[in-house]
């Protein structure tokens, strides 16, 4: 079994077999997010998909407090570990095992600035980020447009979070055809109500991917577990 908890935003807790993962934890500063920063329970790794603050968000305070390790693209990574933090530099296209399983980073298309880094020194990739632990599979879409390269992942995936808010990525028209592409059995959205400007009714969202696959709208604090 998997459960995955989210907290607002494109913020979500994965655990499975006792144990624990956040990924894109913003949680302080967010005005939708359920859980403080002091009443995150302990995790042991922080999976990034880019630097933007209401992604890269507590993750070096997170890694600090919990001897966790921040897994991110190579740039974000080096930038966490100049910031005290224990990290794991990774790469588009590559895969790594880790004890509490298998981290696999796929493209995105984003902006790559890293927030806290004035000289754009650390400025990287965006990614997805496609986690395999209690025995299924989950791909985190991070902030993105509509991609061709969703397609490679096509029957793959067991629960897609994908961003539904527009704007600054996909709105619904475009979160519809990811589904698609990909194929999941479940689906949550994220990265939508946050503020006026990527106001969005994920009901409406439900309503159009139909068949395609479940639909499950979680409201910041709830959880899904994929058995």
């Amino acid at each position: 079994m998997l459960t995955l908890t989210f907290h607002g935003h494109a913020c979500f807790t994965l655990e499975a077999d006792g144990r624990r993962l956040i990924i894109d934890p913003f949680l302080t500063g967010n005005p939708a997010t359920d859980i403080p920063l002091a009443r995150l329970p302990k995790v042991e790794a922080v999976l990034l998909s880019h630097g933007h603050g209401d992604h890269l968000g507590d993750a070096i305070p997170i890694a600090q407090r919990d001897g966790a390790t921040i897994i991110a693209t190579a740039e974000l990574a080096r930038f966490c570990g100049e910031g005290g933090a224990t990290v794991h530099p990774m790469h588009i296209g590559g895969a790594r095992q880790f004890p509490f399983g298998r981290v696999k980073l796929v493209p995105a298309f984003h902006g790559g600035a890293v927030e806290g880094d004035p000289t754009g020194q650390f400025t990287t990739n965006p990614c997805g980020v496609v986690v395999t632990m209690g025995g299924h599979t989950v791909y985190h879409c991070g902030d993105t447009g509509l991609t061709m390269e969703m397609q490679l992942l096509a029957g793959r995936v067991d629960a897609m979070l994908v961003p539904i808010g527009d704007n600054y990525t996909m709105g619904i028209e475009d979160a519809v055809r990811a589904v698609e592409f990909v194929q999941p059995r479940t689906v949550i959205p994220m990265h939508y109500n946050t503020w006026e400007v990527i106001k969005a009714d994920p009901e409406q969202f439900k309503r159009q991917v139909g068949a395609r696959a479940r639909v499950v709208v979680l409201a910041p604090g709830a959880a899904h577990t994929l058995s």
